[in-house]
């Protein structure tokens, strides 16, 4: 809907209004309060999941019997302390990115597992988790997906260590690694 412009105000209709209203004095412009400062981020999220760790860790409120004995991964490249592959079976390092390959096959898993390492160390994220499953639709040849992340896990520079996740975080069905700070 088109606006008609204003019809100018005539001179006797200026004087009355003015009239009507009085002397009227200007106030003088005044500045506006300079804005507050905004607090720098912070991780409130990251903080509380590094609070608690050591809470989990002494609780071990967890059913062993959920651990499935005998198809963990676990790999430490050499040179580095056994306590560093302890402290990531624990859970004592805190999860930053992940990536679930259910529904993919070899090929696609394979290619995408190197974009998310990489995209990982462009971040400088140092632990990730990899979920592949527990192959419960492979056929006799096993576990596709968990054999594939296994042996590219073990080839690539980047990767320090990795252990099979806790069972809360999907215990035989997912890998967390450990890489290489930059």
């Amino acid at each position: 809907m088109k606006q008609r412009p204003p019809s100018p105000v005539s001179d006797a209709d200026a004087r009355l209004f003015r009239d009507a209203i009085g002397d009227v004095t200007p106030f003088d412009p005044v500045a506006p309060a300079p804005a507050a400062p905004k607090p720098e981020p912070h991780p409130h999220m990251l903080d509380a999941d590094e609070a608690a760790v050591p809470g989990e860790l002494l609780d071990m409120a967890f059913d062993p019997t959920l651990l499935e004995v005998g198809e963990e991964l676990s790999y430490l490249r050499d040179g580095y302390p056994p306590k560093l592959l302890r402290q990531l079976k624990r859970g004592q390092f805190s999860v930053q990115d992940e990536i679930d390959l259910h529904q993919m096959n070899a090929a696609t898993a394979q290619a995408c597992i190197a974009d998310f390492l990489a995209e990982a160390k462009h971040h400088g994220i140092r632990c990730v988790r990899i979920v592949h499953g527990k192959g419960l639709r492979s056929r006799a040849a096993g576990p596709v997906l968990k054999v594939l992340t296994d042996r590219l896990l073990r080839r690539r520079d980047d990767v320090v260590a990795f252990a099979s996740a806790r069972p809360m975080q999907g215990g035989a069905g997912a890998v967390v690694v450990l890489l290489k700070g930059q």
